[in-house]
């Protein structure tokens, strides 16, 4: 390996690092939302995907999203099968001409297709058997995650389209978000006793939980850039500003509409805010950041709130912050992206086909994602019942499928 950028192939490494430090904060952000009769359950869902997502990655998973292009859809499967031609290769940096190791990127994107299942669990959060959630963790890791980072980030149609995904806007929020609309709708809602309360059993937890996936979130968006560059620099402070808006903003419409400040609400806000900045973090300068905090903090705090007249129980808001975040910050992206930032143009600069580029984008993602979601579980169904018996649901499911409990008094 020659001409290798050191100072790039750090980065992602350390980003990598951060972005797998996400989905053990993700496991603590619901599991403290949960009740506390469900906490090793949810948690157990983000952690076991650390294992099943990677070993579908090693095996196919990283060359149907990288591998050469077919079609326009999908990678070559077998290019890179079991880090076949990956171990001594390398990829040209974006504007460069130097390098760095494929194996770099290779555990970079990893980490993003394990992320992203574990968060559509807190959607069906209380009511899904272990058994059933495994089975659709594969095939929704191979059916849907990869051929949309495949599109977006592999050479596919969008990527030939001149989409702009900078972090996961479709490829992992969005995707999650309207997974998890379509979980609900197959799986129904909790069963719940008259009166019976649904609030968070740790609120500590959630605030652990927050820490951690906006430390993560810092390798996420700012790793994107591929190189320890100014990009990288502007990536880190856009992520910061839009969620610290994001947080400030929800807490201020939670203590105007309820009379007092929500220390969940706040926490809630502030990863809407890392979520909706994600797609345009290497787009837009940081005052378009602020904006995207504050737009997101009206518009996924009103996607809850009809979440719940509607009557969809999407158990933690998957759909309100993921889903409608990712949406958004994609068509954001298309708003204020601006050329002298990354060389992508937004209405901004008045270039109205990127818009309209980010657009097609993001009604391809949720179409694609909520159809094949919404198959997947049918087909789950036939083979096992994906929720538990209510037995076990009313009693809790830590006790009737692992046999443990959080608190043992």
């Amino acid at each position: 390996m020659s001409n290798i950028d050191t100072g790039a192939t750090a980065l992602v490494l350390v980003s990598a690092a951060l972005v797998m430090l996400m989905t053990p904060g993700l496991a603590f952000f619901y599991g403290g939302l949960v009740r506390r009769k469900n906490v090793l359950t949810i948690m157990m869902q983000s952690f076991v995907s650390m294992g099943i997502v990677t070993t579908i990655w090693v095996f196919g998973g990283f060359s149907l999203m990288y591998g050469k292009d077919i079609g326009g859809f999908i990678g070559n499967p077998f290019q890179y099968f079991g880090l076949k031609g990956v171990i001594n290769a390398t990829m040209v940096l974006p504007g460069s001409t130097q390098v760095m190791p494929l194996m770099a990127y290779f555990v970079f994107q990893e980490m993003f297709a394990i992320i992203t299942p574990a968060l559509i669990t807190g959607a069906f959060a209380d009511r899904v058997s272990f058994k059933s959630y495994l089975i659709f963790l594969v095939l929704w890791s191979v059916l849907v995650y990869t051929p949309m980072a495949h599109w977006t980030w592999g050479g596919g149609f969008l990527a030939q389209m001149g989409f702009a995904d900078f972090a996961g806007g479709i490829v992992v929020h969005t995707s999650a978000g309207f997974a998890a609309l379509a979980s609900v709708l197959v799986i129904g809602k909790r069963n719940l006793k008259e009166g019976e309360s649904t609030e968070p059993h740790n609120v500590t937890y959630v605030a652990l939980g927050t820490a951690l996936l906006w430390f993560g979130w810092f390798g996420f968006n700012g790793g994107s850039a591929l190189g320890a560059n100014g990009l990288a620099a502007l990536a880190w402070v856009n992520t910061d500003v839009a969620a610290s808006l994001a947080m400030i903003t929800w807490m201020i419409i939670d203590w105007s509409r309820n009379g007092t400040p929500s220390m969940v609400g706040a926490l809630t806000g502030a990863v809407a805010g890392l979520v909706t900045i994600t797609p345009a973090a290497g787009f837009v300068q940081p005052w378009a950041a602020a904006v995207i905090g504050i737009l997101c903090a009206f518009v996924c705090y009103g996607a809850v709130m009809l979440c719940g007249k509607i009557g969809w129980d999407d158990a933690l808001d998957v759909w309100g912050v993921h889903g409608v975040g990712g949406a958004l910050g994609t068509i954001l992206a298309g708003v204020f992206a601006a050329a002298a930032v990354n060389k992508v143009g937004g209405l901004i600069d008045g270039n109205v086909h990127q818009f309209l580029i980010q657009l097609f984008g993001a009604v391809i993602a949720i179409a694609y994602t909520f159809v094949l979601t919404f198959i997947i579980l049918k087909i789950v169904n036939l083979v096992t019942s994906v929720r538990v018996p209510e037995r076990i649901e009313v009693a809790g499911l830590d006790k009737g499928l692992f046999g443990e409990e959080a608190y043992v008094e």
